[in-house]
């Protein structure tokens, strides 16, 4: 009897593996064909020729497809976790999600981390190296001598940064412990160089996300047809038409050796058609576009940022006069035990809302510092070097996301304690979720 009893529960743990796997493959597979068809909008489109160049460029790309995937399962995993919490305690017995349980939760945190591992340290330098590296001299040039050039430029990166950590670490803590653990490179090191770049990220974050929530009603006003109040556009488009008119005869009388006051006129037409292109669209758009739609997104953009600074607020509050209100790390209800939220289901949603708008404001406001603003991709002329920057720049963002939310206290979930079934899973080996 017991002997079936150990044959039933090893065929269920198989095939609740088989289940994991099976869902996380699905899932994965469905945010890389998205992440692929958004960087394929902004690749260049001349780097499509059939030539050694175009197969570097063709293992780049996906190369950088598989990294935003795994920032895209990032970003989407804490949404996921609070969501699967509510459901678990709306529908406990539920024969139809029973799949969807804390050993399944525990599992995509860690191989989202083990990913984002992958992809920072492994994937992304050897795409960027791949793409410039041209073979050692004295070697026959293609392919192995780019991928050995590559090779040796990522053990010699390794070094250095082994190097730079053990002098840091060296300097930091004289502890000799300390500097010999340095020598275990998976229990101590990648966990430790992930947490530096974590914190990295938190700063980051921290720096990027006042400036997009500045900035949101900015672009927004530049996406949407804004109300047409006491203009006429119909004059504006004519006025714009003449202007237009006056600049393409004055640049067809010029000759071609004043080649400074052809490229400022060239300028000026093509700012001259933006503009009028913008104006065409408010005109052609509907009164419920126009009256509607604009007020309604502004003032719902001013509540989702009134929500989180005064959430913000609240937290840093609660951290000054209370400390048990800290964050424990270790200590919590777990995936199916409570509620994160006093309204249940629909304060759950909120926190999902807020971090996502959080989320894309940190975007917003990165691209709009100066210092990345040649970052910014544009349709069907982005270099391969440039979307690399991107997914690199995303994937450190999407990384601290999940930190960055719970120190600023817009979720309380707690990963370290699991649900029911949550002894079948294996904690991470750089500790990822527990920072959560």
């Amino acid at each position: 009897m017991e002997g079936q009893d150990e044959v039933s529960a090893r065929e269920q743990h198989f095939h609740s593996q088989v289940r994991e796997s099976t869902i996380c493959f699905l899932l994965f597979a469905i945010l890389y064909i998205v992440s692929y068809f958004i960087i394929r909008r902004y690749k260049r489109k001349s780097d499509e020729q059939e030539d050694e160049d175009a197969i570097v460029n063709r293992i780049s790309l996906f190369l950088s497809t598989f990294t935003l995937a795994v920032s895209a399962g990032a970003v989407l995993l804490l949404p996921f976790s609070i969501i699967s919490n509510e459901i678990l305690l709306s529908f406990p017995q539920n024969y139809y999600i029973q799949w969807l349980n804390g050993s399944l939760i525990h599992g995509l945190w860690n191989l989202a981390s083990l990913f984002s591992n992958l992809c920072l340290f492994v994937l992304m330098p050897f795409a960027f190296f791949f793409l410039e590296s041209e073979g050692f001299a004295g070697l026959k040039k293609g392919i192995r001598a780019r991928i050995l050039e590559t090779l040796v430029m990522l053990v010699l990166l390794a070094l250095l940064i082994l190097g730079i950590v053990w002098v840091a670490s060296a300097l930091i803590d004289k502890d000799a412990a300390s500097m010999e653990s340095l020598y275990d490179l998976w229990e101590f090191y990648l966990p430790y160089l992930y947490s530096c770049i974590s914190l990295m990220g938190c700063l980051l974050l921290l720096l990027c996300t006042p400036v997009g929530l500045s900035r949101m009603f900015t672009v927004m006003g530049q996406l949407l047809v804004k109300p047409t109040i006491l203009e006429d556009l119909d004059e504006q488009i004519y006025i714009i038409t003449l202007e237009e008119e006056a600049l393409q005869r004055r640049l067809n009388g010029l000759s071609s050796s004043v080649e400074y006051n052809i490229m400022e006129l060239e300028q000026e037409l093509e700012n001259v058609k933006t503009l009028k292109t913008k104006l065409e669209r408010r005109k052609k758009a509907s009164a419920w576009e126009r009256n509607l739609v604009y007020p309604a997104v502004m003032v719902l953009l001013l509540i989702e940022t009134s929500i989180s600074v005064l959430l913000v607020a609240c937290n840093i509050l609660c951290l000054l006069v209370d400390e048990t209100a800290m964050p424990k790390g270790t200590r919590g209800p777990g995936i199916g035990n409570a509620s994160l939220s006093a309204f249940g289901f629909v304060g759950a949603a909120l926190e999902i809302i807020l971090i996502f708008y959080l989320m894309v404001s940190s975007v917003v406001g990165f691209y709009s510092l100066r210092f990345f603003g040649n970052f910014i991709p544009k349709k069907d002329d982005t270099t391969m070097t440039k979307i690399i920057g991107n997914c690199v720049s995303i994937l450190v963002l999407s990384s601290a996301l999940p930190v960055m939310s719970r120190t600023l206290g817009l979720h309380k979930l707690h990963l370290s304690d699991t649900s029911r079934d949550s002894e079948t899973s294996k904690p991470s080996a750089n500790g990822h979720h527990k920072a959560l």
